[in-house]
């Protein structure tokens, strides 16, 4: 039988976000992977990359897998009551629910990490809490059928660790290594306990002006989960 998986495609996604796990999964045997919207009209990323939708919300089939990956435009998408219901439909069904970078923050405003672990960027991990998420600063975070990856490039690592779980590690690793997939960055500056601290202040200082915007709509977001219980 083939799996059905299905990535969330959406204005101004970090296509990264997408793109990596996308990777890994096609190249798993039996599947069938869907990159879904509202419509098919050709969607830009945040760097400019231009992708086109092969699936609408109403034609998209039941998913075995379905990934919301990050970006810009996250949080429009918190506040997006047809993407969410879509969303929470296919959640409800789906063998794993899953989520790269800010993506959880959509997770989380669909009210499906209520309780549960879950990781996003390093940047916007404390909004994690206020959707009910208990937050954990790994790489990759598993809780039950909830996969969620740390910021963008984690999402190959995510990726590969659902490709264990659906096709066992031997697939797992033939994948990655037809990938050559084998990180050997030429510098420590990945997370913010490695870079030096001037790179992470000018990070901070770049991501400032989204994490105030993004907290004011998990605020909203929050509080309207808690009216819904």
């Amino acid at each position: 039988m083939t799996l059905q998986i299905g990535f969330l495609l959406f204005p101004q996604v970090q296509q990264l976000d997408l793109t990596g796990p996308y990777d890994v999964l096609a190249s798993l045997p039996n599947v069938s992977v869907h990159l879904i919207w509202k419509d098919l009209e050709p969607v830009k990323s945040s760097t400019g990359l231009v992708l086109i939708p092969t699936t609408r919300f109403d034609d998209c089939p039941p998913l075995d897998v379905i990934c919301i990956p990050g970006g810009s435009g996250v949080g429009p998408l918190m506040e997006d009551s047809e993407t969410l219901d879509f969303i929470k439909r296919q959640a409800a069904t789906a063998r794993y629910v899953t989520s790269v970078c800010t993506g959880a923050l959509v997770l989380g405003a669909a009210g499906l990490l209520r309780g549960k672990r879950a990781t996003t960027h390093w940047a916007y991990h404390e909004l994690l809490g206020p959707l009910g998420a208990i937050p954990i600063r790994e790489r990759v975070v598993r809780d039950g059928n909830l996969l969620t990856g740390g910021g963008i490039t984690a999402g190959i690592d995510f990726a590969l660790t659902l490709a264990s779980e659906l096709f066992g590690e031997d697939a797992a690793q033939l994948v990655q290594l037809q990938l050559e997939y084998a990180p050997a960055p030429p510098f420590e500056s990945g997370s913010p306990q490695t870079a030096p601290r001037e790179v992470v202040e000018e990070a901070n200082r770049r991501a400032a002006g989204s994490l105030k915007l993004r907290g004011e709509i998990v605020d909203r977001v929050a509080h309207q989960l808690s009216q819904n219980g």
